[in-house]
């Protein structure tokens, strides 16, 4: 009856594990698990309590660094917030120098002010954000790489 209590245990970890994500209480979960085979094999309390502390300890070492290798080599870098902005695309609302304007930014209106000074963006065009300064965003005008009509990073007209 006791590795009911140990399979109980296994699965709250496995539970915790999902709301963490950091295959630590995975580990402690299959030592959980082990811990319950031993109980349904009849082995006394304390072998299930070592059979716990060993294989978690195992797991920890042994498997849980290649796992998080593997984790963080198959996931792709998600960025957020303002590190999302950057290089994005967005359209010109208000003119936009090298002082001021404004800019459509993933649906929303950014002000905005361009990188070169002396550089004035009609409303309409599209421009990439090269980074943002506060609640500012700091735009270029879009470059096409290997545009025929146009070589990358020469001016266009405009400019």
């Amino acid at each position: 009856m006791g590795w009911l209590w140990w399979f109980g245990l296994a699965l709250i970890l496995g539970v915790i594990e999902m709301l963490t994500l950091d295959l630590m209480f995975l580990m402690f979960a299959g030592g959980a698990a082990a811990a319950a085979v031993a109980g349904a094999l009849g082995a006394d309390l304390w072998v299930q309590v070592v059979v716990f502390a060993v294989v978690s300890v195992l797991l920890l070492v042994g498997v849980r660094p290649w796992a998080v290798r593997r984790l963080k080599a198959s996931t792709p870098e998600a960025y957020t917030n303002i590190a999302a902005h950057i290089g994005r695309t967005a359209t010109v609302l208000a003119d936009v120098s090298d002082r001021a304007g404004r800019v459509k930014l993933a649906g929303e209106v950014w002000t905005a002010r361009v990188e070169h000074q002396g550089v004035v963006l009609p409303v309409g065009s599209v421009v990439q954000v090269v980074r943002i300064e506060g609640a500012t965003a700091v735009v270029e005008p879009e470059q096409v790489p290997n545009s025929p009509s146009q070589p990358y990073g020469t001016p266009g007209p405009g400019y």
